[in-house]
């Protein structure tokens, strides 16, 4: 058996219980356990004076125990221990809680480094349960993993030195072809997985890194050129080549902007060829997306074709029902709606006018992905807000082209998001995509006022609230907690009882957070659509929510806490109804880089501008957050704060599919199963 392939539980220290708490953290082979990187490293290469740490500030202090160790018992019977140690700029009481052994482990005399968060004062510094080791051992960098109870961060690190002694005497495979790692410059897979276990120094992490960051995001890309090559080498239905938009964008109640009817032009090409479209609609809240659709189901529908389309939520799905049949009215095209809180005599009926192919286009949640949907001719396929959806979803769906009467054997794919992407990152992520802009706002759109203020104004806000409801219009309020902790942050569960019980007692409040059951969010937001409830107090699961025009009022607690995307998401809430809409960002902040960040919202609506700005500021960091866009879960690469090696591999992501577009070469079986590895969770086979 290949080493890699190993279960983890044929390692030295690890039996079958220990095996189980891997599983739990998603590794069950050596070579899961080579890739679950450390989260971080407790560094004691720079171990400061005493004097020199800062209470709160998480560092390294090289000092010698200079009294015997106190150990007395708290109340409540906690075992308390205090070590007292110091070096030549001051004095450090080390304390420990609970821990029989901690009066052996530093003894009198002794020099130690002591690896921890500094508390106390500036004049009495303290630091609690520290890593301690002597100073003969010149640790350097040791590596933090994700742990599980029961499994310790210190176990999982001792399990992948078994994993890497394994290959004491060869070297591990290396999927990067010898060419591609000479032209970026990378080191070899041996050296980058021993040293971003154990670093020998800083320099060998950020070789290790940069390697291992590469050799992620090219898989990513060549994965998305793979599915891009597969959907040009499969037959979709050719639509009319020079099909007449014009009695449709009459029929409209507004002029379509510049933009949509570019984006129409677009798609309606793709569609003219019997390669199967792919193709990425962006565009802010409002930006008329939905148009777009309705149009190339128009086209679809002219050609004989069925088209579908995906939405994530019950009642975002029945919206967009509504507004499509509104839309398609005049086309003689029959729109139908399949979700799961149909009755069953109402999804029966659904399904068989799908499968007859009387209903030209059926909207629906997931539902739509069940094995008895069958579709008659479907020809375009539809998703909303595709980070709810990844590629397998997306496949799942397009399968059903396979199936029918007639039908072909790849659909159309049309996939809308109004989650601003800056440029300088969209064409690299979206390897499999083609993608269309939607830059304009259709005419007599007012934009939204935003005012950025101080906690302090908190109550001019709710009588401002109150004076917006009093004439009929509803608001949200949102917050970055569930519920209240220690960090003092706005929590909708409080905030709601609070509003409710005093500024906002005689009018209908609700409450929405993720925590809540499916069923539920759904009621919630049912009744806010209906204005049966005028306040809305929510967490930022409505950043992606209904369209209620009535809504006039945004306001977001601690808005410091937010992405600027984020942000300008939640903002999209309001506007949607002809009346001046507000947004209110309240934040106590005083760092000056926060203020100007913030400040970007009110002096800008253009979504693409503000993602920008956002890259920017915001440097570093997870811009996608968990989501990852429908993506692979990446285990180290950053896609913001990777920027420049994320460039590099799509040149040489380009290069290798130019030479070998479905990587079956020899040389390439190492970057296969690499891709292989990635997009395994995803669902995604490549054949």
């Amino acid at each position: 058996m290949e080493e890699r392939a190993r279960n983890v539980r044929t390692l030295r220290g690890v039996g079958p219980k220990r095996a189980a708490l891997f599983a739990k953290l998603g590794v069950h082979t050596v070579r899961d356990l080579l890739y679950t990187f450390p989260r971080g490293y407790e560094d004691f290469t720079h171990p400061v004076p005493i004097a020199q740490a800062a209470p709160g500030e998480v560092c390294c202090i090289r000092a010698v125990v200079s009294a015997p160790a106190q150990v007395s018992r708290a109340r409540g019977g906690m075992l308390l221990c205090k070590v007292r140690a110091a070096d030549d700029s001051g004095v450090l009481e080390v304390v420990f809680f609970n821990n029989k052994y901690a009066a052996e482990l530093l003894k009198e005399g002794e020099t130690y480094f002591l690896y921890g968060r500094v508390g106390g004062t500036p004049f009495k510094k303290t630091m609690t349960a520290p890593e301690c080791l002597p100073a003969g051992q010149e640790p350097g960098l040791r590596p933090v993993y994700a742990a599980t109870a029961g499994l310790s961060s210190r176990m999982v690190g001792a399990a992948v030195r078994e994993a890497l002694a394994l290959f004491a005497t060869r070297t591990l495979p290396e999927p990067l072809p010898d060419a591609v790692r000479a032209e970026y410059r990378l080191c070899h897979a041996d050296y980058a997985l021993q040293n971003i276990h154990f670093p020998r120094d800083g320099q060998a992490l950020a070789t290790a890194r940069r390697r291992l960051v590469f050799g992620e995001l090219l898989a990513l890309l060549l994965g998305m050129g793979l599915l891009r090559h597969r959907q040009a080498d499969g037959q979709a239905p050719r639509c009319m080549p020079e099909f007449d938009f014009a009695p449709f964008y009459a029929s409209l109640p507004y002029a379509p902007t510049g933009a949509q009817r570019r984006a129409v032009a677009e798609a309606a090409a793709d569609m003219a060829r019997a390669v199967p479209m792919n193709r990425l609609i962006e565009g802010d809240v409002g930006s008329g997306k939905t148009t777009v659709a309705a149009a190339l189901c128009v086209l679809a529908h002219a050609g004989g074709l069925q088209s579908a389309l995906m939405a994530p939520t019950e009642i975002l799905a029945a919206q967009h029902a509504q507004n499509l049949e509104r839309l398609l009215a005049s086309s003689g095209l029959r729109v139908g709606l399949l979700t799961g809180g149909l009755s069953a005599a109402q999804k029966r009926e659904a399904k068989a006018a799908i499968a007859d192919g009387s209903v030209g286009l059926v909207v629906g949640t997931h539902a739509l992905l069940q094995e008895d949907v069958a579709f008659r001719r479907l020809g375009l396929v539809i998703t909303d807000e595709q980070h709810r959806f990844g590629v397998a979803q997306r496949a799942a769906l397009a399968a059903k082209g396979g199936a029918g009467a007639g039908a072909s054997a790849a659909p159309h794919m049309l996939i809308m998001s109004a989650t601003p992407i800056p440029r300088t990152l969209s064409l690299m992520v979206y390897g499999d995509l083609d993608v269309s802009v939607l830059d304009e706002l259709p005419a007599g759109r007012q934009p939204i006022k935003t005012y950025l203020v101080g906690g302090g104004l908190r109550a001019r806000v709710r009588r401002f609230l109150r004076a917006q409801m009093e004439q009929g219009r509803q608001a949200y309020v949102v917050c970055p907690l569930v519920e209240a902790d220690e960090s003092g942050l706005a929590a909708a569960v409080q905030l709601r009882d609070e509003l409710a019980a005093a500024d906002f007692a005689e009018l209908p409040v609700g409450l929405l957070h993720g925590r809540m059951p499916a069923r539920e969010k759904e009621q919630v937001m049912r009744a806010f659509a209906a204005g049966d409830l005028k306040l809305l107090v929510s967490t930022t699961v409505i950043e992606v929510g209904v369209d209620v025009p009535n809504a006039t009022v945004m306001v977001v607690e601690n808005a410091e806490r937010f992405g600027l995307s984020q942000l300008h998401q939640l903002r999209g809430r309001v506007g949607r109804g002809a009346a001046q809409s507000h947004c209110i960002l309240i934040s106590d902040a005083e760092d000056a880089a926060t203020r100007e960040r913030l400040q970007v919202l009110c002096k800008t609506a253009d979504g693409f501008a503000i993602a920008e700005q956002d890259l920017r500021l915001r440097g570093p960091g997870d811009f996608f957050g968990k989501r990852q866009h429908g993506l692979p879960a990446l285990a180290i690469a950053d896609l913001m704060g990777d920027l420049d090696v994320l460039r590099q591999a799509r040149r040489a992501a380009d290069a290798l599919l130019g030479e070998d577009p479905g990587l079956s070469q020899k040389e390439h079986a190492g970057l296969r199963e690499a891709v292989d590895a990635l997009f395994a969770d995803s669902g995604i086979v490549f054949n």
